[in-house]
Formats: C-alpha cells, structure tokens, sequence
C-alpha cells in the first residue's frame, strides 16, 4: 500500500500484531482518579535516527524491535490491551487481554536531510506516523528512509498515559533492544492514589475541572462542544527559539522584579500574540484561555519514589481566561503575573489530593478542563524539557537525531509542547497544533521569536 503526498511517498510493508511474550495474567486495571481527567485524545513520539553505523539489514532491525517490544509489552500490560467496558466494575477500565500492538514496516523514498520538520502535516502525519488507533491502545511505524536512516513513530492513548509515562516506556524499549535492564521498571500500584475518607478539597479545583456533557449529534462539533470552519483548521508546526529570544523575553517579564521562569514568559508571550490574532480576526469578544500543564508525581512529595515509576497520567490543567482586548492592552510582565497567579496554586502536594478527592466525588460522570468548555479558544502549553530522554532513546544504531511530539490532525483542541534543543541546551524546539489564522499571524508579527525549524537549527 503506498501513503502518497507531494513531497514523497511511503509504501507499507507489513502489518501485524505483536504480542507480549511470556505466561499472560489477564486481568482488569481501574483507572486513576487522575486518568479520568482525560477525554479520548490520541497523541505521539517520533523519533529520527541517521543510519545505522552497522551493516544489519532493515529485515533485522525490524525483526529486532518486534523480539524486544513483546518483552516490553510484559513488563507494560496496559500497552497490550484495551479500553473495554468491565461488567462487574460497572465502569470502563484497562482490559489487560494481550491484545497486542498494532505494528507498521514501511518504506520511504525520502532522505532525512529532506524532510520538512517544520510542517509535520507534510511529512509525518500519515506516512511516518500511524494515522489512527484502529487497535488497543498503542500503535508503532518503523519506517525506513531511502539514506538508510530509520523513523521510529509510536501514538498512545492518552488516557492511559501521559508524556513522562510513554517517554517510561519507549526508553524502556530501547534498553531492551539493547540488551540492558531498563532504568525504570515502571508501577500500576493504585493504592497510593486513592481519595482521602472523608473526601475533602478545595472550591478552587472548581475553577480548574468540570463535568463534560457531550455536545450534540451535529456531526459539525467536535467533542469539545466547538463549531468547525476553514478559519480554525487545525495545523501542525515546529518552530525553533534562540536562547537570547527566551532570556529576552523573561527580561521583559521581571521588569517589575519579579523572577519568572522561561516556560512563564514563553507562555505570557504566547498568550498575547494569539489574542492579538482573535482581535485581528475580528474575535475580540471571545474569551482567550492558556492552560498550562503540572505534573503532579514531585508534588506528592512522600510518595515520590512510587510515583516516579507510576504509569498512567498525574496531570493538572490550571489556566488564565482573558478577553484579546485586556490581553492587548497589558504588559508582559503584568500578563506573566496573571499566568504565575494561576499557576501557583496548582504546584503543591495538597492540590494533587484535592483532584483525586473532586473525582472521586464527581463519578461517573465524565470529567473535562474548565478551560475548553463553551470556548472557541483555549490552548495548552506543555513543558516537555522535564522529561527530556532524547539521549535514552538509543535502540542500538546511534542517539537520537531528532525527537518531537505528534499531534493527530483529527485532534481540535490546541496543544504546545516546548522541547530542549538537540544541539544547544540553551535553545527549544516548540511543537504546535493550532488553528492555521492563529499560526499564520504568529508568524507575520513574531518571526523573530519563532523561526521555522529547518537543517541550521538540526543538523541531519
């Protein structure tokens, strides 16, 4: 089967399920109170790979990957079964049935140093990246390039894991490959994130989380209650920001004297440039929310050993709401005050139980961020520097040339993740997924901040 496009072609080799060796235990694993957080978003990793410095042929390479994911698989049950619904739970929950992985061998007739990084829609989004999860939980593309370099594409569910927990698991594959014990063996322990009894929490996770009420049958919105129109077709991007850009920016943040972090200035500024793009579309009554992402595993302080292991999601999404007109009109440091005053109160261990408390409370009904609902605009900014393994994922064939996240283009909410640079750890490489009018206005009137990722910033 050939995936066509403009640029190249990929032609699929084989398709197949992988299975986890050994003895299989099926059996059912609840979600946290944390995991039903998450609506049914996909999301995923790629990875690029120069060639291989040996002379095994891509048979082998494949052949191996397959022999050291099954041994992963056992040691990652949920990653080999399904979202199913389980009768006497009286709730969905992880079916760990041995499904298995859906697995993809393809070709393609490209070299590395002609990929377009920069627009994944044009060369990864269907044709490096499996284009949907049509199987269980976890879908692979291992993908060959014409220069014998290798792409590795891996989309989770997102809710079975979050980004530390699939990036736990994709080094965990790796050492595997190579014969290492992996770093981290990972946790399904589910004790230590139960409600407290009684339950009690704080009004203010109010203001972070709702209940979620399915939209409508009108197959013209999407799951987030939101109308689609060619003004708000999604897009992918990849930027790149200098290091003297970010310490400007976080300059411009402290003129109060205030001592805000990078990802705060990055995010202020972010904030202002796309409600200045809603006013200039003629959007300025709408609301304008940022929503910025807080992994909660460090914050549960006396549980950090577990939790550093644990599997599956521990995210909080507090955010900002301002109309494009307030956020015009204020100045960087006086938004980046807004985005501390928001943020702060959802960095600390008693937040974390106050959620799982909330949720507890909350079921069965189906949960969602505040941010998203009844709302045209929200995006939210995701700090991936925190978890940083690019160097980890080494299958055997040389360290990582490349790695980003992947947003399917199916998905309509609006996602940012910032990333370490490859070459310089001063600088970041930012993934985006927004509409193309806010992407292109960025790029009008923000070039010198975001600059298109291009072979001067990733030498490949």
């Amino acid at each position: 089967m050939d995936i066509g496009g403009d640029s190249f072609s990929v032609k699929v080799i084989q398709k197949e399920v992988v299975h986890a060796e050994e003895a299989w235990n099926e059996h059912w694993l609840p979600f946290t109170n944390f995991d039903l957080l998450l609506p049914p978003l996909e999301v995923g990793s790629i990875f690029f790979y120069k060639k291989p410095a040996h002379a095994a042929s891509f048979f082998t390479i494949v052949n191996t990957l397959k022999a050291s994911l099954s041994r992963a698989l056992a040691l990652y049950p949920p990653l080999a079964g399904e979202i199913a619904w389980n009768g006497a739970a009286g709730e969905n929950q992880i079916h760990c049935n041995n499904r298995g992985v859906y697995f993809i061998e393809a070709v393609a007739d490209v070299v590395l140093k002609e990929l377009n990084l920069y627009n994944p829609d044009e060369c990864i989004e269907g044709k490096l990246m499996p284009k949907k999860l049509l199987h269980g939980v976890l879908a692979i593309q291992v993908t060959k390039l014409k220069c014998d370099g290798i792409v590795i594409g891996v989309m989770f569910d997102h809710r079975i894991a979050d980004g530390y927990s699939a990036n736990m698991f994709i080094s965990s594959w790796a050492d595997i490959t190579r014969s290492k014990t992996p770093s981290m063996i990972p946790s399904f322990e589910r004790s230590y994130l139960k409600p407290r009894s009684p339950t009690v929490y704080s009004q203010l996770i109010d203001n972070v989380f709702a209940p979620f009420s399915p939209p409508s049958s009108n197959p013209d919105i999407n799951y987030l209650g939101k109308e689609e129109g060619d003004e708000y077709l999604h897009v992918n991007r990849v930027y790149y920001i200098e290091g003297e850009q970010l310490k400007g920016l976080q300059l411009l943040v402290n003129e109060n004297g205030a001592r805000r972090s990078k990802l705060v200035a990055f995010t202020s500024f972010l904030w202002k440039q796309v409600a200045l793009s809603m006013e200039n579309s003629g959007k300025q009554n709408e609301a304008c929310n940022v929503i910025v992402a807080v992994d909660g595993r460090r914050r549960l302080s006396e549980k950090e050993k577990m939790m550093m292991s644990h599997f599956g999601n521990v995210l909080s999404m507090p955010f900002g709401s301002k109309k494009p007109q307030e956020l015009k009109e204020m100045s960087l440091s006086n938004v980046a005050t807004t985005v501390q005053e928001f943020l702060q109160p959802a960095t600390t261990k008693e937040h974390f139980l106050d959620i799982i408390d909330w949720v507890e409370e909350q079921k069965p009904r189906p949960l969602i961020s505040k941010a998203v609902v009844n709302v045209r605009m929200s995006f939210t900014v995701s700090a991936g520097q925190k978890f940083e393994i690019m160097d980890k994922i080494d299958f055997g064939w040389g360290k990582v040339t490349f790695g980003s996240c992947h947003v399917p283009e199916s998905r309509k909410d609006c996602f940012v993740m910032t990333m370490g640079s490859p070459t310089n750890d001063e600088d970041w490489v930012v993934y985006m997924h927004m509409p193309l009018m806010h992407m292109s206005f960025i790029e009008a009137h923000a070039s010198h901040v975001f600059k298109p990722l291009n072979t001067d910033y990733i030498p490949i």
